[in-house]
């Protein structure tokens, strides 16, 4: 892939449109990042400060504009309100790998939302990013996510331990084979 994707695009499917991030989306994110529910699985420390979530949405659109990663606010079409999130991080792109990672709001759990997001964040790094593997590390426990992960053909890497973090689990959708 050429590296010169510079932004994240907007994706979009019947239900959603994912967009950038930005600091419009400071308090979603901090819920969404503060609330124990929605962290359940994530071992990462509860933000307590709404300049937390500024910070991170800062940092990201740095990340983003080097190309470093691409993260998308999950909206539902005609409101601008994220609902979630999901991105593609820890990008090699000499080995054409990324990480996903996502999270969505408790009140939209169970739709099929994140279901709609990962088809098309996988289609932008498949098809337009032409990586060759994207992986996830999700809580063994969480089979939300787990489901999630084998809808959309990921298989789960038996053999492989996420150093550091013994709870995790590791899937991976390779398209090279």
């Amino acid at each position: 892939m050429n590296n010169q994707i510079g932004s994240c695009p907007l994706l979009s499917s019947e239900r959603l449109l994912l967009r950038k991030i930005n600091l419009n989306d400071a308090n979603e994110i901090f819920y969404l990042r503060s609330n124990s529910e929605v962290n359940k699985y994530i071992i990462r420390p509860l933000y307590k400060e709404i300049e937390e979530a500024e910070s991170f949405i800062l940092n990201r659109s740095e990340d983003i504009e080097a190309n470093n990663l691409f993260v998308w606010a999950i909206t539902l079409k005609g409101s601008p309100k994220l609902i979630g999130s999901i991105c593609l991080w820890n990008i090699d792109w000499t080995k054409k790998y990324a990480e996903t990672g996502y999270d969505l709001h408790p009140d939209f759990q169970k739709q099929g939302i994140m279901n709609e997001s990962m088809k098309l964040v996988l289609d932008f790094g498949f098809n337009l990013l032409q990586l060759n593997t994207i992986e996830a590390f999700t809580h063994k426990d969480n089979l939300g996510s787990i489901q999630l992960l084998k809808r959309n053909n990921f298989t789960h890497e038996i053999n492989r331990i996420d150093e550091g973090f013994p709870h995790n689990i590791i899937f991976s959708l390779d398209r090279s084979k």
